[in-house]
């Protein structure tokens, strides 16, 4: 019988994961469910998926606001004015950052991007700017003088205003509206940078423009205070709000876990499959304009078989080129005639002209969030099949 199918993308239910449970176990066990329950067949290099917040919560991976704010305090002098500059605009990944770091300090000075954050979250539309003869890249504005401008400046699927939602985090928080990083210096040469994909560049430049003391929030608990939880190299980054005075931090050794549970599987299986933990996905909505990837990497942590780029053919260059003359069986039979005698491809080949020089665990882990969503579903776990299999297979 033909294989009619190619990539497969289950979610799969497991129970509700808490602190201290065997967490290799618990995705065994609800993996191998699914396949009774399903008449699944494992094959080798199928793709075992288990999302960030599930791993984080086992290990029990939390700060509170007291513990944010102490850190921070150990890093400035107690009487410092600090600037936080170019923070996302969420409620969820960055509100309790922001209140725990404003506690920290004597003044605080938020200095947002506009017309949206890092992500894609957006105050108001560049149409807007445009209309008004607004050039973002050397307008600055206190927030009064923006809600002048704008007084309808409010998240487009929340309804959110977050310029007074992020000031009123604190009694000691002020918010400006700059793109220009060394804008904060007028306020201070003290500056925390919330930006999670630049922050290297942004901290740099900071230092580089005569800034005297700079931090990222990847500096913030990279060591635990007193119990708290801790990420060595991401610190606050990928963190998300748990309770209304906790943080779940992105979750530790992630890489050494996916190993111990491709062992476990190859025990439970006899195939080799490959495992991963994933966080938010790489993808922009259309309408809104979000990015997505507020963690630092879609995937904290996989086993060794997925590293690397996809080496693909561009199909349908071929079957315009190549074997522009075929039809039927004989088109069939010719292209997999290519495929099995492909090489590694350079992304210039004209052959693999558009596939996506993207990694594989980006990839794959965009495709395990679309999966899984951040939702009710209730499929922290992800089992991806046929991903490695091409037409000619």
């Amino acid at each position: 019988m033909a294989n009619t199918l190619g990539t497969v993308s289950m979610g799969i239910r497991a129970p509700i994961i808490r602190q201290g449970d065997d967490v290799i176990k618990v995705v065994v066990d609800s993996v191998l469910a699914a396949k009774k329950e399903n008449n699944l067949t494992f094959n080798d290099r199928d793709i075992v998926c288990l999302t960030e917040a599930v791993l984080a919560r086992s290990q029990g991976n939390y700060a509170t606001l007291e513990q944010i704010a102490t850190d921070v305090k150990q890093k400035f002098d107690k009487n410092e004015t600090v600037g936080l500059i170019f923070p996302i605009l969420s409620r969820n990944r960055f509100s309790l950052i922001l209140k725990g770091i404003a506690m920290g300090v004597k003044k605080l000075i938020v200095q947002l991007s506009y017309p949206g954050d890092e992500v894609g979250n957006r105050l108001v539309d560049i149409e807007q700017l445009d209309e008004m003869g607004i050039n973002p890249a050397t307008c600055h504005f206190t927030s009064n003088e923006f809600n002048k401008l704008f007084p309808d400046a409010k998240h487009v699927f929340t309804g959110i205003d977050y310029i007074d939602y992020y000031k009123n985090l604190g009694n000691n928080i002020e918010v400006i509206l700059s793109n220009d990083l060394k804008h904060i210096l007028n306020y201070t040469k003290s500056v925390i940078t919330a930006d999670i994909h630049t922050r290297e560049r942004t901290k740099r430049m900071l230092l580089k423009a005569g800034a005297k003391k700079v931090f990222s929030v990847a500096d913030v608990l990279k060591k635990p205070i007193g119990d708290s939880g801790y990420h060595p190299e991401y610190g606050l980054l990928g963190s998300n709000l748990s309770t209304e005075s906790t943080v779940k931090l992105f979750p530790r050794d992630a890489s050494e876990f996916c190993e111990k549970l491709q062992t476990e599987f190859k025990k439970a299986t006899g195939k080799n499959l490959e495992c991963m933990v994933y966080g938010d996905g790489a993808f922009k909505d259309p309408i809104g304009g979000i990015w997505e990837l507020a963690d630092p990497v879609v995937s904290p942590g996989f086993t060794k078989g997925l590293i690397g780029q996809p080496n693909e053919l561009k199909l349908k260059f071929i079957a315009d080129n190549d074997i522009a003359g075929l039809a039927g069986d004989e088109a069939i039979v010719e292209m997999k005639k290519i495929i099995k005698a492909k090489k590694q491809l350079s992304q210039t080949d004209n052959q693999s002209l558009g596939t996506t020089p993207r990694r594989l665990v980006d990839l794959i882990g965009s495709l395990c969030d679309l999966t899984s969503g951040s939702g009710d579903k209730g499929t922290p776990i992800v089992l991806v099949q046929n991903y490695f299999k091409n037409f000619a297979e």
